[in-house]
This record gives structure tokens, C-alpha cells and sequence, in this order.
């Protein structure tokens, strides 16, 4: 696990960062500041790997914390002004966060500074999964939870993660490679049609242009590599 802080005046925007840091597998909140004071005491008597910082602030800013820090931990800006950025990287910042700060920068940025602070194995990836094949247990923030396969909808991949879309409740996040649990899914329920896409074929009500349609809004691409498998079962579940 990755170890992190967050400083921001902005109350509002300071719960965001800690929202994104709790629900990403790999990182783990140890201290939220609203000034950089605060958080110099904090980091003279604790360990930290990666900081997420407001650039904009009294009394110091962001930028001129960092710059007082011996051996800063890996560093990600967040800020709502865009010509910091060029300042940022010259104190070599993983990242630099535009806000509004949406979830898919902010797990990109994470990521950037996961594979500077702890590289991934392949062996790692391909370990945290086990089960049958109507249920599965993975491991996610710290924990073994168990899927039961039926409720999956679909399965998003994100790198060396994935995101298992469920009825009735929350994704669940877990580190593994999209090949391992295409793999350990049985094949006569679940198809990958994507490179970062495995459905449940049981749970497709919609199709529209090779488009997989869930829940309204989402649309899942049925990609060339897979387009023959994936007509080969529609026209084996078509009448006329």
C-alpha cells in the first residue's frame, strides 16, 4: 500500500482527494491537512510515500512546502490554475491535477506514481483470485470479497486492474489481469469482446450498431478481434 497525504484549503476539495484516495486498492489515506504547517508537524514524525498538494494556499503555498521538504515523498499537484503546471514539474512532480479533478485523472496520476514508488509484477497480478465457477473471491482494499458470478454484469480493465460492474451494488476494483479472470470465468456464460471489456452474456438485454448497451448509459464496443466470436453467439440465440 501506498501511503498518502492530502493538503487543501478548500475543505470540499480536500474530501474529494480523500474519496478518490479510499477507493483506489492501491493507496491508503494516513492524513488530510487544511495548511501546509499542519502537515510539515505530521511528516517530521511519519512515514509517507506520496503527497497530493493544492498549489494555491495562505500563508505557503504548495509549491514553496515542497520546495522546504529535504526528501519530499513522490509529489501530485492539485490546482485550479493551469500555468503552475510548468513550475510543477520542475521540482519533479509525478503529476499535476487540473480541478475539477475527475476519478479517471486522479487513478491515472495514482497510477503514474504507484509505478515510480512500487513497480507491479506480473506474479502479482495474476494472484489475487480464487473460487469456482459460480462464485469467485478477489482481493480489494485489503479484504477477500466474494462475487457470486451471476451478478456480474460486466468487467472493465484498467491496466494491471479491473473493475467488476455488479447488479444492486458498487464496482468492485481488484488487482489482477484482464487475461486471469477471462480465463477462470466460465466460458459458456462470460466473453471478452474487447480488449478492456468481458460481459456477461446473460445480462445483455441491448445491442445497437456492435455496441453493448447496460443500465442506459454505459456502451461497450464489440472490437474486430472478437467481432466473429461474438456474431457466432448471437446468431446461435437469433430467431430468423
Amino acid at each position: 500500500m501506498i501511503r498518502c497525504i492530502t493538503i487543501d484549503d478548500e475543505p470540499l476539495a480536500l474530501r474529494q482527494i480523500v474519496n478518490y484516495i479510499e477507493k483506489t486498492p492501491f493507496l491508503e489515506c494516513v492524513g488530510q491537512f487544511e495548511n501546509a504547517l499542519e502537515a510539515l508537524t505530521f511528516l517530521k514524525e511519519n512515514e509517507v510515500d506520496l503527497m497530493f498538494v493544492d498549489i494555491q494556499m495562505p500563508d505557503i503555498s504548495g509549491m514553496d512546502f515542497v520546495k522546504m521538504l529535504k526528501n519530499p515523498p513522490r509529489i501530485i499537484f492539485t490546482t485550479a490554475y493551469s500555468e503552475y503546471a510548468v513550475e510543477g514539474f520542475k521540482v519533479d512532480a509525478v503529476d499535476y491535477l487540473l480541478k475539477p479533478i475527475g476519478y479517471p485523472d486522479f487513478f491515472k496520476a495514482a497510477e503514474k506514481a504507484r509505478d515510480r514508488i512500487t513497480p507491479i509484477t506480473s506474479k502479482e497480478v495474476e494472484k489475487n483470485i480464487e473460487g469456482n465457477s459460480e462464485f469467485l473471491f478477489v482481493k480489494s482494499e485489503h479484504k477477500m470479497l466474494r462475487i457470486n458470478t451471476s451478478k456480474i454484469k460486466y468487467i472493465e480493465g484498467m491496466r494491471e486492474y479491473v473493475r467488476i460492474h455488479l447488479e444492486d451494488q458498487k464496482p468492485v476494483m481488484a488487482l489482477m489481469s484482464m487475461k486471469k479472470i477471462d480465463e477462470f470465468l466460465p466460458s459458456e456464460h462470460f466473453m471478452r469482446v474487447h480488449r478492456s471489456y468481458i460481459v456477461n452474456l446473460n445480462k445483455i438485454e441491448v445491442i445497437n450498431r456492435s455496441r453493448i448497451i447496460f443500465d442506459e448509459d454505459v456502451y461497450i464496443p464489440v472490437s474486430d478481434q472478437y467481432k466473429n466470436d461474438f456474431q457466432a453467439f448471437l446468431d446461435k440465440n437469433s430467431l430468423g
